[in-house]
């Protein structure tokens, strides 16, 4: 169990926690929310020991070992496949002492131990994390240095997956991920056998990877039971509460200043009054917990042009003469809310590109309106603001005409505070790096906004103002994200990038992550397409043996479900603090042992399922 206890912590004199706790429990997945700059980053960094206490402790079992991702693995010529499998480090040692042992007894050792961490299974294992992640078989025997630094994170990733450690430590980490990869880590992570912490403004992910949510506010930590969906309705409640009896004080407070004021000077009325002000003194100030406001984001709005807005026939675009996407026959009007569905690869960006006219076309007619003004914004746009430049300088530069008091408003439009627009932007966070970004995408009222991975780092009250703005926009938004939460609500029009191919999507979005999770992910791609390579023909199996095998799946997900509803019946019985008293603590070993035995024969389950799911699309091939 991971035990936060009573801690204090500050940097340049700002307190991020005061006297804050929390415990949780060992197996648990916890994500962790906060605003940006409430100290969340810096709570993993004091887990890890990596920055020292000034107040309280923390504490995991002895032996635990805590694993995360710090930064990219680096440019080697290592594969990587090699470089995965170099982060189980036991491994790697009993490996390597096992070339060079001669003693009988230590050898025998060695081999028991390797079978007992599953040696030997390492390689499919890393592999199969790897192909999650979006790598083919082919990239993962090349070399780091073939790769950018994104999809170098992606390693770095897969690495810490594979190493298992007992407290798994994630900060932020589908900000480097595509929507099919986020959709895998999901899954992954919900069946993940140790605990989990993990930072994200992700929705989706914290609804469906996680069991307890760890909320930082007000410099305190607070374990709410549940998924995200589940904290927000139960925070909301408890705000309720707080701001009715906050209401009734300070009426309260209000009727006894109003006696003292009347009566103070009066000398008969003086005990009275005085008496009235130690009752003021002793009233509880009751506040409410901080609540993030809503920074809502000010689009300008532009003036309506004919439709279509744009209009491609034929199209053909890509890099140095080779065609990245054909055939392109598509329309867009101003009221278009368009999703960009697809894996990293595929060609989203080249397309995003292509009608931001940022990339010419190698083939075809694109027609666009006269007038049309075209905003877009993609990550790689934070870095190239100015290092050395505020938010305020950014706007002199590009609109000198404008009065200061003009420029103020309009970053204030966009949530930057006062201290915010004249600091130069390399001391700026990356969500106040990202609404500057926007607000210079923007600044022209551009009647098509391109948004490509916009919400990497905003936190979560800033992707709902986001989401408000977008709504309340005039203009056609062509969006590219791996959050689900975004898609679901802005957009209208799916278009599916594929094959190198865009083509409408007619399902809906939850219809297209159930397609990425079952028969459309990596590894079935892999799956298929060597099956593809094999010219020999598969004999034809009876009926009755697929309905069998019909049958054994069926039976392995009544499993599957029957296990989760024991799990999840077991995380609740540990979420309750009245079970860590010292008196209980046989009662606790007792309730851990039985969650530890539900997580492995749920892990064993899954397997069973998958492997039946596997054999029965082998017969119906």
């Amino acid at each position: 169990m991971l035990t936060i206890d009573n801690i204090t912590y500050s940097v340049e004199g700002r307190p991020l926690f005061e006297g804050a706790s929390a415990a949780i429990p060992q197996g648990h997945k916890v994500g962790i929310v906060g605003r940006n700059g409430t100290g969340k980053t810096t709570l993993f960094n004091l887990i890890r020991g990596e920055l020292s206490l000034e107040g309280g402790d923390i504490r995991v079992p002895a032996k635990s070992r805590i694993g995360g991702v710090a930064q990219e693995v680096p440019g080697s010529e290592v594969s990587l496949i090699d470089t995965v499998l170099a982060a189980d480090t036991e491994r790697a040692d009993l490996l390597a002492e096992s070339e060079s042992a001669t003693d009988g007894g230590r050898i025998a050792e060695i081999q028991t131990r390797l079978a007992d961490i599953d040696a030997w299974s390492a390689e499919a294992r890393a592999a199969s994390i790897l192909r999650g992640l979006g790598f083919t078989h082919a990239e993962q025997q090349m070399p780091c240095s073939a790769f950018s630094g994104g999809w170098r994170m992606r390693v770095a990733l897969a690495a810490v997956l594979f190493s298992a450690p007992d407290l798994l430590l994630l900060d932020e980490p589908t900000n480097y991920l595509d929507l099919e990869g986020a959709l895998w880590l999901e899954s992954y992570l919900g069946r993940y056998p140790h605990s989990v912490l993990v930072i994200s403004h992700d929705r989706g992910l914290l609804n469906r990877a996680v069991n307890h949510i760890l909320h930082l506010e007000d410099r305190q930590l607070t374990l709410y039971a549940g998924n995200y969906d589940t904290f927000a309705r139960t925070r909301a409640a408890r705000l309720a509460v707080a701001e009715s009896q906050s209401r009734k004080t300070e009426a309260r407070r209000a009727h006894l200043q109003s006696f003292v004021d009347r009566f103070r000077a009066k000398a008969s009325k003086a005990k009275q009054a005085q008496s009235r002000i130690k009752m003021i003194e002793k009233l509880e100030t009751i506040s409410s917990p901080q609540e993030a406001a809503l920074r809502a984001f000010t689009f300008p709005e532009p003036e309506e042009l004919s439709p279509p807005i744009i209009n491609i026939e034929g199209g053909q675009v890509g890099y140095d003469g080779r065609a990245i996407l054909s055939k392109l026959n598509l329309r867009i009007d101003q009221d278009d809310r368009i999703a960009l569905l697809g894996r990293n690869g595929e060609g989203k960006s080249t397309l995003s590109k292509l009608l931001a006219g940022k990339l010419d076309k190698m083939a075809g007619k694109i027609t666009t309106s006269n007038k049309l003004r075209i905003g877009y914004f993609a990550q790689h746009q934070l870095d190239e603001l100015r290092a050395d430049e505020t938010p305020l300088e950014h706007l002199r530069r590009l609109r000198p005409t404008e009065a200061p008091g003009r420029h103020r408003a309009r970053l204030a439009g966009f949530g930057l505070a006062a201290a915010q627009v004249e600091t130069v932007v390399s001391r700026l966070s990356g969500g106040q790096k990202a609404r500057l970004s926007l607000l210079l995408a923007t600044l022209d009222a551009p009647h098509m906004l391109i948004l490509d991975e916009p919400t990497n780092h905003l936190d979560m009250e800033s992707r709902e103002a986001l989401v408000e703005a977008l709504t309340a926009y005039s203009g056609a938004v062509i969006l590219v994200s791996h959050d689900m939460h975004l898609l679901s609500l802005v957009a209208d029009r799916l278009w599916l990038v594929k094959d190198g191919r865009v083509q409408p999507y007619d399902d809906d979005l939850e219809s297209y992550r159930k397609l990425l999770l079952s028969s459309d992910t990596p590894a079935e791609k892999t799956r298929k397409a060597d099956a593809k390579k094999a010219p020999e023909k598969r004999p034809e199996r009876p009926k009755e043996k697929v309905s069998v095998l019909r049958s054994d799946v069926k039976r392995c997900e009544e499993r599957v479900a029957k296990l989760s509803q024991m799990r999840d019946k077991l995380a609740k019985k540990l979420a309750d603090p009245a079970l860590y008293d010292d008196a209980r603590i046989g009662e606790l070993e007792t309730w851990n042992k039985k969650y530890a035995e539900v997580m492995t024969a749920l892990e064993r389950a899954e397997t069973l399922w998958i492997g039946a799911l596997e054999k029965l699309e082998d017969a119906t091939a």
